[in-house]
């Protein structure tokens, strides 16, 4: 009995993590926009990232050391570095200085698409139909909530669009490729390297952005929001993703962004005070039946695993 118990909590753990995680990235847009008002986009990135490598590289020396097994790991790390924080910070934060959030968020529904198909294609992952239907039934809900009438893909957001766009592609590769490695070595050393390569680009691109603005100038609601940006979408998310990444399968870990829109949703009105939408109930339903279906285990799967 003692042992079931144990299984279960194990079991549940990593599904609690990444919703929590869902939370922390759900609120990067919000908490962008307000940091947005003060800071160039690259600068953010740049607090971001370097925040993050130290306080990751401090309590992996705390614990233990950062060495790796084998020089070819380093150059893995290296290259999930890029798709995973490098390319994807910058991107977000340009793209989403230059569109509206309401097409960040029906763009990011992509995410899970790219990261199940580049998962499958390099044998990460399998595709099942009861995937392919979860997938559907999760982006369907978050597409009916946005509502695609809103979204204003106009001339002025098309840069930005497309920025989004590459931002989804390049988060959807780390997710997908990363998984044997970050499997291997746990969350902490995995996440330490990840931003300490990342911030061989993304800190002097940061500072040289930062160089352009008055930082005298910049109000206390604005270092807030940054320092809230570094905490939680950022230390705290990628952690725990890294954690459940490396105990359930990555389209799992896909699936589970679909909550993001979401969660931003709820946000924006217990948070910035928006109105209610009466689909939001709809879109609910939907998103966590389409969760359920690709996060649920058959018995077949149960059984061949006793």
């Amino acid at each position: 009995m003692e042992v079931s118990a144990v299984k279960t909590e194990k079991d549940y753990a990593p599904h609690v993590a990444l919703f929590a995680v869902q939370i922390f990235f759900g609120s990067a847009a919000i908490l962008g926009k307000l940091a947005l008002v003060a800071f160039p986009p690259f600068a953010i990135v740049g607090f971001r990232v370097a925040g993050a490598a130290s306080s990751f590289v401090l309590l992996q020396k705390l614990g233990g050391n950062l060495k790796l097994d084998k020089r070819s790991h380093y150059w893995q790390f290296a290259l999930f570095a890029c798709f995973g924080v490098i390319f994807n910070q910058l991107l977000f934060f340009k793209g989403l200085s230059l569109t509206t959030a309401t097409n960040t968020s029906l763009l990011a529904v992509m995410i899970p698409v790219f990261a199940i198909l580049v998962s499958v294609a390099i044998g990460n992952d399998r595709l099942t139909g009861l995937k392919v239907i979860g997938t559907m039934t999760a982006g369907g809900g978050v597409i009916y909530l946005i509502d695609p009438q809103n979204a204003s893909f106009s001339s002025a957001t098309t840069q930005g669009d497309l920025l989004i766009i590459l931002n989804s592609m390049s988060y959807a590769t780390y997710v997908a490729v990363s998984k044997k490695l970050i499997t291997h070595y746990g969350a902490l050393k995995s996440i330490a390297w990840l931003f300490l390569f990342a911030s061989i680009v993304n800190v002097p691109v940061g500072l040289y952005s930062l160089s352009t603005v008055e930082v005298s100038q910049i109000n206390s609601g604005a270092w807030l929001a940054l320092a809230a940006i570094v905490v939680f979408p950022t230390i705290a998310a990628y952690y725990w993703n890294a954690w459940a990444l490396a105990r359930v399968a990555p389209s799992v870990v896909a699936v589970y962004i679909y909550l993001q829109p979401l969660i931003g949703t709820l946000l924006a009105i217990f948070v910035l005070g928006e109105a209610w939408k009466p689909r939001i109930f709809t879109a609910m339903a939907l998103i966590f039946t389409g969760v359920f279906i690709v996060t649920r285990k058959r018995k077949r799967e149960v059984i061949s695993k006793l």
